[in-house]
This record gives structure tokens, C-alpha cells and sequence, in this order.
């Protein structure tokens, strides 16, 4: 049911049945280790590229959420994600592995909740039983493309952020035990007028506040509703940036429930500058950390709020404004939650 211009209300309350979580090594040694269910040493995974590499963890991903399943891989009605790379080609190919039939995105790191609000949607209305929904990101290939190779050792400003090595996959379905998909407020394209690469997390604070905004007014609910309101890769910079534009707006977000996967995944020690992103950052975290914090008891209803900056290299150097987008999906506990 579509409430409001852009939220979807889920009346059949879609189930999130399995997931599956993949980290690299620096992912290893941050905050949440023991929500990520396959950590890698290596940052090549015995590849021969890092775009290969991240094509594995994606693969990785998947399998575990449907070992985890009570369903075989027969089952599954699509598979549903992307990536930051070129033409999404490690989700492309890991669709290839998998051989399910497969559609593919690209909204930057917005992508998770992207693929999970239109999972929900097609399973909703009865156009899928079980549908496989995530995104991936590699710190070494993103850089390659967007920035410089990391061998060679450019200085990054205060405001850069990390992006991080992972995938992550949920297995949402028509029916069975687990959290619950509830609502999705689907992002506006905000264009603010900045065009600094090395500033994401500005760049993309407009379009959550937006994204926020509209789905507490639409949904005609207080923030206080969410246990935690979460935004995908804010870090430090975009956090505030938001909290002050939330302030302008008078809407009372309480910062102790206001938390960003950026600053959530990896400790304050690690030297990621601003705090983390990549389109594996809000799907590692979410589907990990906080997804196990459901099953255990310790929250009962969040706002997953994924953002994303829809530059490209050649925007860049041709002195492009960076537009932004951010997607907001509502996650709470099922009744049959174990």
C-alpha cells in the first residue's frame, strides 16, 4: 500500500528468515567481529583481483544466507543487489554462480536498502516466495576506481572515509520466523551543490534528513516510534551535518538513538578518517550487527537509512555537483521472532 507520495506500508510483513555477513581483515579487527559470520585474512581471497575478491564475498554471502535457510536454492525466486564497481560486475557474476534470475542496481552505497525495500515490495504483493537481497563493496577496488590505487599512499583529508571490505545478503521471504519488513520510504535525488569526492558524508546528509523527514510525516509517527533510527555511511562529518539540519527542520531526533553504520563498524583507533562507508558498510552492519541485536531481544523496531553519492569518476573530473540519495527501510521484530 503506498502512503503518503513515497512510502510503501508492507501489509503481509515480509520475513527476514536468514542473512549472511563477510568481512575482510581490517573489518576483523574493528567493533563488531563476532556479527560478521566469514572474516577473511587476506584482502585478495586467493584472487587475482580485488574486483574478484569482492565478487567471492559476495557469493559467500549468499550461500550462507541460504545454508542458514530452511529452503534450498531451488526456492529462490531472485536475486536482488549491486555494487560500486564498474557495470556492478562482481554482482553480475556473482549472479552467474548463483543462477538464480537476477536484477541489478546501482544507487552507490544506498544500494542496500535499495535491494531490500524492492525485495519487499515484490514479495509483499505475491510476486516472489523467497528473494535474496544484498549489496558488497572492496576498500581496494573502490579506491581504484573512484580515487587512487592504495599502493600508491595518497594523502586523504579529514573529511574521507573508509570504505569497507564486506558483503551481505538477506533471504526475505513470504512467511516464516524472523524480523519483520515493515515499511520503505523510497530517496529523493538531493543535489546540493557540492562537488568534493573526499566529502561524502556532507554530501549525503540532505538526502537522509529528506528521506527521515518525509517517512516520519507519511508514516504520521514521532521518531520516537524506532528504537534506533540508523543511517548507512554518514560518519562523523555527515552525523552532525544532519543532526543540525534535523534541528533547522524541528524534528526532534534524539542523538543517543541516532546512530550511522560508519561509526559503528570499525573502533575509534582504526585510521578511517571520518568513519566508513561503501555499499557494504550499512549492509554488513545492519545485517550483522543490528538484525542480531533483534533476534536477541535488545531492539524491537529500527530505521535502516542508507545513503549513497551518485558520482562517477568522470562526473568528477568534469567538475559535476555531487548528487545524493538515501533509502529508509523499517525492520521490527516478528511475532514468531526466536
Amino acid at each position: 500500500m503506498l502512503q503518503g507520495h513515497r512510502t510503501w506500508i508492507f501489509e503481509n510483513r515480509p520475513v527476514i528468515i536468514s542473512s549472511g555477513t563477510v568481512g575482510g581483515p581490517f573489518e576483523a579487527k574493528g567493533k563488531i567481529p563476532n556479527d560478521i559470520d566469514i572474516l577473511h585474512e587476506d584482502m585478495w581471497l586467493n584472487q587475482a583481483s580485488f574486483e574478484k575478491a569482492q565478487q567471492m564475498m559476495m557469493e559467500e554471502a549468499c550461500q550462507h544466507a541460504i545454508k542458514n535457510s530452511p529452503i534450498q536454492k531451488e526456492q529462490v525466486s531472485f536475486f536482488i543487489g549491486g555494487d560500486l564497481i564498474n557495470q556492478i560486475t562482481p554482482t553480475s557474476f556473482t549472479a552467474k554462480t548463483i543462477g538464480v534470475p537476477y536484477f541489478g542496481l546501482f544507487n552507490a552505497c544506498a544500494t542496500s536498502m535499495e535491494s531490500l525495500a524492492l525485495s519487499a515490495f515484490l514479495i509483499n504483493g505475491n510476486g516472489a516466495n523467497y528473494i535474496l537481497s544484498g549489496a558488497s563493496s572492496h576498500n581496494a577496488a573502490t579506491e581504484k576506481q573512484f580515487r587512487y590505487p592504495t599502493e600508491y599512499g595518497g594523502q586523504k583529508p579529514p573529511t574521507a572515509q573508509w570504505t569497507v571490505t564486506g558483503a551481505g545478503c538477506v533471504l526475505l521471504a513470504k512467511e516464516g520466523i524472523g524480523p519483520v519488513v515493515t515499511s520503505a520510504t523510497i530517496g529523493k535525488v538531493v543535489d546540493m551543490g557540492m562537488s568534493d569526492a573526499f566529502n561524502m558524508g556532507g554530501a549525503m546528509a540532505p538526502a537522509a534528513v529528506d528521506t527521515i523527514t518525509d517517512h516520519l510525516r507519511e508514516r504520521e509517527i514521532d521518531p520516537s516510534y524506532y528504537d534506533l533510527i540508523i543511517t548507512g555511511d554518514l560518519g562523523h562529518i555527515g552525523r552532525e551535518v544532519s543532526l543540525d539540519l534535523f534541528h533547522k527542520n524541528g524534528v526532534n531526533i534524539d542523538e543517543n538513538k541516532y546512530v550511522d553504520c560508519g561509526l559503528t563498524i570499525y573502533r575509534e583507533d582504526q585510521p578511517v578518517l571520518a568513519g566508513a562507508s561503501g555499499a557494504a558498510c550499512s549492509t554488513v552492519v545492519t545485517y550483522g550487527h543490528f538484525l542480531n541485536k533483534m533476534k536477541k531481544g535488545e531492539l524491537n523496531k529500527i530505521l535502516v537509512v542508507a545513503t549513497g553519492a551518485l558520482h562517477s569518476p568522470l562526473s568528477v573530473n568534469q567538475n559535476d555537483p555531487i548528487p545524493c540519495i538515501a533509502h529508509a527501510v523499517s525492520i521490527e521484530s516478528g511475532s514468531d521472532t526466536l
